[in-house]
């Protein structure tokens, strides 16, 4: 601990360079991470909302929910037998205001369900984000394949889908206006007692979020840039200290000789990668959740502590990876030869 200590004392310049290249990739991958959980959130909140489940969609749909329709001996059977279980569907539309303003929703109706609110005919219930845009209860709404009108009738939370607010409706107002009485989808808790619901195909709640193209591409996206920042994180650790301990291989010829075992060589490494990542990352966490409270209103971004810990993990995990690996020479060198090779170069 003391060489580790006295080493980062006498060659600060070198120590602060590499914690402020750590810093910045560590900073960059909170925030691309909050984006990526964010736009997730934005994309699929509806479904992510649910819980632990399955959803069934009919095979012919070829993993297309829209494409999809439950008969309804099926979804009868289901729901009579099943606690907690629910028929859905979503469509994307749009409402129009008393000013034939437009606005994109997803419409979403469902059977009786404690994860969706309850909606009357002719009623509507928005997600929370238009309300932050001025649309307040009462406010009126049409729509071209609705011969009525909507009214809203309240706001709730988490109800985003394929970045559209969603707009709840009645199931009677839902198939006037899609001209069917079907519905897409059914979800069974993980709660319930398993059942047997032949000619559906089931999909847990992560692999249908898979299935939305949109959903897919976006995170994989996002998820190969964090984890390529991760990895040159780990890089630039091996790549740091082992040019440091070739300009040190004399030193630790000496160290060696006078009984200095490797394994002390080694903390001394650890102990520097450490203390390093540490305070990049204490760092890159108090400034990614400053961004947060001062990042737009329309940006998504959400990062929450277990995504933080997870990726504060990874860099610890990633930076000792790298650091023991340059120290492999250290574990080679043998007394003699480094001091010989130490004085050659001096």
């Amino acid at each position: 601990m003391n060489l580790a200590w006295k080493e980062m004392k006498k060659s600060k310049t070198k120590f602060i360079i590499l914690g402020s290249i750590v810093f910045l990739i560590s900073l960059l991958t909170f925030i691309i991470s909050g984006l990526a959980n964010g736009l997730s959130q934005d994309n699929a909140a509806l479904i992510k909302n649910l819980p632990d489940g399955e959803i069934y969609m009919e095979p012919e749909a070829k993993e297309t929910h829209a494409l999809s329709a439950i008969d309804g001996d099926s979804q009868e059977q289901v729901l009579s037998q099943t606690d907690g279980a629910f028929a859905f569907s979503i469509q994307m539309g749009f409402l129009l205001n008393e000013q034939d303003e437009q606005q994109s929703v997803a419409f979403v109706t469902s059977t009786d369900s404690a994860e969706f609110p309850e909606v009357s005919k002719g009623e509507i219930i928005l997600d929370s984000s238009l309300e932050d845009e001025g649309i307040q209860q009462g406010d009126r709404f049409t729509n071209s394949q609705f011969s009525g009108e909507f009214t809203v009738a309240g706001f709730t939370g988490g109800a985003k889908y394929s970045h559209a607010p969603v707009a709840f409706i009645h199931p009677e107002n839902y198939a006037e206006m899609h001209r069917t009485e079907q519905m897409q989808m059914l979800f069974v808790p993980e709660s319930a007692e398993p059942v047997a619901i032949a000619g559906l195909q089931s999909f847990s709640n992560e692999a249908f979020l898979n299935t939305l193209p949109s959903y897919n591409a976006e995170q994989l996206s996002l998820s190969m840039i964090v984890w390529f920042l991760v990895i040159i994180s780990g890089m630039l650790f091996a790549i740091f200290f082992y040019m440091m301990n070739i300009q040190k291989l004399g030193l630790y010829g000496i160290l060696k000789a006078i009984g200095v075992k490797t394994s002390a060589l080694f903390r001394m490494i650890w102990t520097q990668m450490f203390v390093i990542t540490a305070i990049a990352l204490a760092l890159s966490i108090a400034i990614s959740q400053l961004f947060h409270s001062l990042a737009p209103g329309g940006m998504p971004f959400y990062l929450p502590v277990g995504i933080t810990f997870q990726l504060s993990a990874v860099f610890f995990a990633i930076g000792f990876a790298g650091a023991t690996l340059s120290g492999i020479q250290i574990h080679k060198v043998k007394p003699l030869q480094a001091i010989q090779q130490g004085e050659g170069s001096a």
